[in-house]
Formats: C-alpha cells, sequence, structure tokens
C-alpha cells in the first residue's frame, strides 16, 4: 500500500466516523424519542460491556490449562453477576470480581 493509498483511507474513515457520530446529534436536536427507542438505548452500555467479558471469559482453550483455572474463572464472574444485581455499581463488581478471582486463585 502507497502513502497516497494510506491517506485516502484514512481521510474516507475519519469522514465516515465524523458522519455517523455528529449527524444524529443535529439530526435528533430537540426532538423527543419513543420511549421504547431509549430502553433500547441505554440497553447498549451493558451489551457492549457484556460482550468485551464474555471474550475474556469465554476462551477456544480455556480448558487446557485444566478445569480449575477455567472454573475460577467462572466462579468470580457468577460473583460480579450477584454483586452486579445487587448492587449496580460498576465500582462494586470490579472490586468484587477481583476479589474473588485472586481469592479462587489461592486456593
Amino acid at each position: 500500500m502507497s502513502w497516497g493509498d494510506f491517506w485516502i483511507i484514512l481521510i474516507a474513515c475519519g469522514i465516515t466516523m465524523l458522519i455517523c457520530r455528529v449527524a444524529p446529534l443535529f439530526l435528533l436536536k430537540g426532538r423527543e424519542l419513543p420511549e421504547r427507542v431509549i430502553r433500547a438505548l441505554n440497553l447498549i452500555p451493558p451489551a457492549a460491556f457484556a460482550a468485551l467479558v464474555a471474550n475474556d471469559i469465554v476462551t477456544p482453550g480455556m480448558f487446557t490449562s485444566g478445569l480449575w483455572p477455567a472454573g475460577a474463572i467462572i466462579c468470580a464472574a457468577a460473583v460480579v453477576v450477584v454483586v452486579a444485581v445487587r448492587t449496580k455499581s460498576l465500582i462494586w463488581c470490579a472490586l468484587s470480581g477481583v476479589a474473588a478471582y485472586a481469592l479462587l486463585l489461592m486456593i
């Protein structure tokens, strides 16, 4: 790839990102969104976080080093789910997950 091709791709990606992020702000400015759309938009951050976490928990070779290392990760994730349901606090979820994982690895 030449530098000219690189700059064309970079500029095209920048313009596309700008349009996709700024255009909805201008199009929806001053409008009231339906309740159903607002509920759907509120699910995006938890879904993105769950996708990131699930990518680390469930890996193709998770049981190659034995049952317990993979089980420790799953147990720590279960602790985080319980804390999340009860507290709905990201900081408590992070702290409980790290603590549970550290304690389970010491066993």
